[in-house]
């Protein structure tokens, strides 16, 4: 019944009523407590637990919470990112540039194994296709590949060899295109990309902008890419963000009792609208009721047709057994609400707002 095909595309067959809210996740889950264990056996110089078998641990892992967001009914799936350690070292580890010289402190007692820029970046060998082919393999449904957007990669980590962070960001552009095209070429369909760091400096979400369209050069329309910007105050970068060459915004409002709700209500929001229901930052379920109330919120803003439903962010710092209940009711209640719209029984107006261009 919709028009939206790019996202109409991850409809599963038989689904059991005519409105669609596609459920996903942003990325991240709790690790399994055994495969961190893994990891320190592996790291420990005098254990014989060899990279073959940390590598079956992490296989392991990504079945399992893959299958998990399954028993959660997602409509699409990720594998929990159990292969990566943070979102950025991970990938600075595979790019050809980068070194690391130790950790830096973050806050507190927290510290970040922050990289350095020392030569030009070049593509190496592939980052994600044999994490995105295993998923893939284990699972009948859609799976979302998150790519660590250029602008952090570039932010996050020390320049020593460009001349800005913008120079560097759109060469970081050009791998990061580089390997979805491979995605693309495996079967990928949907792909987000995660830019934190956006929203700690929104005056450069032109930056972003130029960034993103050498992301998506040459990549088919009907591939499915997803912005995700989490924290920050998102006045600050909307509307200018609709001129992105993306299909959806994955936004964090739940965790702010969406107090920034109104500010994607003028000008009219044109893309898809991927609305966090759930706060990752409180480790209580919520209730399915609650959570249909937060969905409701996301039609203030866009039609059903436009509206996804996701977590906030990443969730990998819950319990596992609480991140599981988050997303089974986050199910539940999109189904729940998708049956009321059918029915006629939501009646939500949202007003007449202002056409972007003006």
């Amino acid at each position: 019944m919709s028009a939206n095909e790019n996202k109409d595309q991850f409809r599963p067959e038989n689904h059991a009523n005519d409105n669609f809210l596609l459920t996903t996740v942003v990325g991240s889950y709790p690790k399994p407590k055994w495969l961190n264990r893994a990891k320190e056996l592996y790291q420990d110089e005098n254990h014989g637990f060899d990279e073959d078998d940390y590598q079956e641990a992490k296989d392991d892992a990504a079945r399992l919470i893959t299958n998990e967001h399954e028993r959660a009914g997602l409509d699409v799936v990720v594998d929990g990112e159990m292969r990566r350690n943070e979102m950025v070292e991970f990938f600075a580890h595979r790019i050809e540039g980068y070194e690391f010289n130790g950790p830096v402190k973050v806050w507190g007692h927290n510290y970040f194994d922050k990289p350095s820029v020392v030569s030009e970046v070049e593509y190496d060998e592939s980052w994600l296709v044999d994490e995105y082919k295993f998923t893939a393999s284990a699972t009948d449904r859609p799976v979302k590949v998150p790519i660590t957007g250029p602008y952090t990669l570039a932010s996050w980590a020390f320049n020593e060899a460009y001349e800005d962070d913008a120079e560097l960001a759109y060469a970081l552009a050009d791998l990061v295109n580089e390997e979805i095209e491979k995605l693309v070429d495996a079967g990928a369909r949907y792909i987000q990309i995660d830019e934190p760091a956006l929203a700690t400096t929104p005056d450069d979400h032109a930056i972003v902008g130029e960034a993103l369209e050498h992301i998506v050069a040459d990549i088919d329309d009907d591939v499915r890419i997803g912005l995700h910007v989490c924290y920050g105050d998102y006045s600050r970068i909307y509307p200018e963000i609709l001129e992105f060459p993306v299909d959806e915004f994955d936004l964090e409002l739940a965790n702010g009792d969406y107090e920034q709700l109104d500010v994607f209500k003028d000008p009219e929001f044109t893309a898809d609208l991927a609305l966090g229901v759930t706060d990752v930052h409180v480790a209580e379920v919520e209730s399915v009721e609650q959570i249909e109330e937060n969905i409701k919120k996301g039609l203030e803003v866009v039609p059903p047709e436009q509206l996804v439903v996701s977590p906030d962010c990443g969730v990998k710092l819950l319990p596992r057994e609480v991140a599981y209940g988050k997303m089974e009711n986050m199910v539940k209640a999109a189904r729940n609400v998708e049956a009321d719209l059918d029915e006629g029984n939501i009646d939500i107006e949202r007003g007449a707002p202002t056409p972007a261009d003006d």
